[in-house]
């Protein structure tokens, strides 16, 4: 029996039948992560409070979209763009083990013999439907019918495996539960999927050709494995981001090291749970369930620790001395999250609160430097211009590589949204670096001296486009309407203020102070510039009231 194995035939299936099943779970992962999102997105934000909802929500991120790796990844570009501590991520991280478990769940049910009519039924979703939320549903049901086809592939190459002594000599020598973790570590590393390691399992349980015992030690493996795709993806990111990596790999490795020594139990207790195993058909559903009773109990055990694990990384990797970066360098713009664009978008958003404070800085310095300022402060006024020309764009940019995505609607209208308001920052930056700078020179060329109370009135106006800008941001940063409203509202009031700058400048147009034409020509520059500026602060405010009202 042992020559007449068909080695290229082994060979192809296993290598096929695994191709198939990690391609499905691609296609099945990048149409969830499109699907939800958004979602995703509002689970991280509402769920890291505390450790116990942020271990929900590391669990119910990583059941949707199906790999504590891509989960980590995702908490990497987070705490590398600012949005999450390390703190904040540990129990997240160990929340993902969880939401794995749900795909051997899945694998473990007779799931083969459906492959060909759920692939069907995605293929010819996807390709039939118009709407765009239906095709990527489609595609979701297409992958998933992949990884069933694949692993009925699998199942089948590998028949002929249960009468060839070689593999059987090398499945009795599983019996070390080390050397058993150590092919599992090693085998998912190299496929970067504990899912297609679990999948592989399974299918060889199905087909009587491992015990339970090597299959729980090759599946706690498995869970050491999957941490290189995080450890890479930590590879020159900030100190924090290699910290969130470290505590998913010291949390899998020590997860591993307590329960290794307890596999007889752990597949004893499977074997009381779901008893009708003794012919080898219930091995299937048995290490399912131990995969999730083990990543469960993991995750519980650890959870009361995070404080300690967060010092125990800080230790690890300390702290170093890093360059400053230049304040217009973008804090929150991370390729990573191109896969996600739900998240690449708020990105983008909190990216733009980041030009805006650029922009307030520069627009705070405008007044004081155009009415007294010295030519040092003007010329510090118009190079404060070039930090934001820069940071903007950086954003569009980054929008640009988002668009080039398919998109759903509501994603294109808030990013298109998002690129108005950039545009409109970078276009205020423009008229106080040109318009006010250049009006400040004629000044001092002319050797005009605004009076003092002209100058208080004139601050007026400038404190009133200050707030209106401090309330975009605020709308912007917070997405509330409520804030967006009140910077429209603010029309009425602005407009008493330049009415009221204008009775000033007429009547003082009329005094016999020297110079007084020169003085009322650069007045009214100001305050035109600065009307300009309110209008397109009110119209950025506009666009966030279209952007974060809740569609009718």
């Amino acid at each position: 029996m042992t020559n007449e194995l068909n080695h290229l035939e082994l060979a192809t299936g296993l290598i096929g039948g695994l191709a198939l099943f990690l391609f499905g779970m691609d296609i099945m992962t990048r149409a969830l992560k499109q699907v939800a999102g958004a979602s995703m997105k509002s689970i991280l934000a509402r769920m890291t409070g505390n450790r116990f909802t942020g271990l929900v929500a590391g669990a119910t991120v990583t059941a949707i979209i199906q790999s504590s790796s891509i989960t980590t990844v995702l908490l990497v570009g987070f705490i590398s763009a600012g949005l999450m501590t390390t703190g904040q991520s540990v129990a997240v991280i160990l929340g993902a083990n969880i939401g794995t478990t749900v795909t051997a769940q899945i694998l473990a049910f007779k799931v083969t013999a459906l492959a060909l009519p759920v692939l069907s039924l995605g293929f010819f979703t996807s390709f039939i439907a118009r709407n765009k939320a239906t095709r990527e549903k489609g595609r979701i049901v297409l992958g998933l019918g992949m990884v069933f086809f694949g692993m009925a592939i699998m199942s089948d190459a590998m028949k002929p495996l249960r009468s060839y002594a070689p593999f059987l000599e090398f499945m009795l020598s599983l019996d070390s539960v080390f050397l058993a973790a150590l092919v599992g570590a090693g085998f998912t590393a190299m496929v970067q999927s504990s899912s297609a390691t679990t999948g592989i399992l399974i299918v060889m349980a199905g087909q009587g050709l491992i015990a339970l015992e090597p299959a729980v030690a090759l599946a706690l493996g498995a869970n050491i494995g999957t941490c290189v795709t995080a450890l890479l993806a930590s590879i020159g990111a900030s100190r924090e981001a290699t910290r969130a990596a470290l505590v998913h790999t010291l949390f899998n490795v020590a997860g591993v090291m307590i329960w290794i020594g307890f596999v007889g139990q752990l597949a004893d207790m499977a074997r009381t749970i779901s008893p009708d195993g003794s012919s080898g058909a219930g091995i299937p559903r048995q290490l399912a369930n131990v995969h999730s009773f083990f990543n469960i109990a993991n995750a519980l055990l650890f959870v009361g620790f995070t404080s300690q694990l967060t010092r125990l990384v800080e230790w690890l990797a300390p702290d170093k001395v890093e360059e400053v970066p230049p304040k217009f360098a973008a804090k929150h713009l991370d390729p990573k999250f191109f896969d996600v664009p739900a998240f690449a978008i708020d990105a983008v958003r909190l990216e733009i609160v980041h030009l805006g404070t650029l922009l307030r800085e520069m627009l705070q310095s405008a007044v004081p430097a155009v009415l007294t300022g010295s030519p040092l402060d003007v010329d510090r006024l118009h190079v404060m211009d070039r930090p934001i020309d820069l940071l903007h764009r950086e954003i569009v940019g980054y929008i640009r590589q988002i668009s080039l995505r398919s998109l759903p609607a509501d994603q294109s209208r808030l990013l298109l949204g998002l690129a108005k308001i950039a545009n409109d920052m970078e276009h205020i930056g423009d008229l106080v670096a040109t318009g006010l700078v250049t009006s400040a020179r004629k000044r001092m060329d002319e050797n005009v001296i605004i009076s003092p109370a002209t100058a208080a009135v004139i601050k007026r106006v400038h404190e009133h486009v200050v707030e209106a800008l401090d309330g975009a941001l605020l709308a912007l940063d917070a997405q509330d309407t409520g804030a967006a409203q009140d910077v429209r509202q603010m029309k009425e009031r602005f407009i008493a203020l330049v009415e009221e700058v204008a009775s000033h400048q007429v009547e003082r147009l009329r005094s016999d102070a020297p110079k007084r034409l020169h003085t009322y020509t650069r007045e009214i520059e100001l305050t035109e510039t600065l009307d300009d500026v309110f209008k397109i602060i009110r119209r950025i405010a506009l666009t966030e009231l279209g952007l974060f009202n809740d569609p009718k």
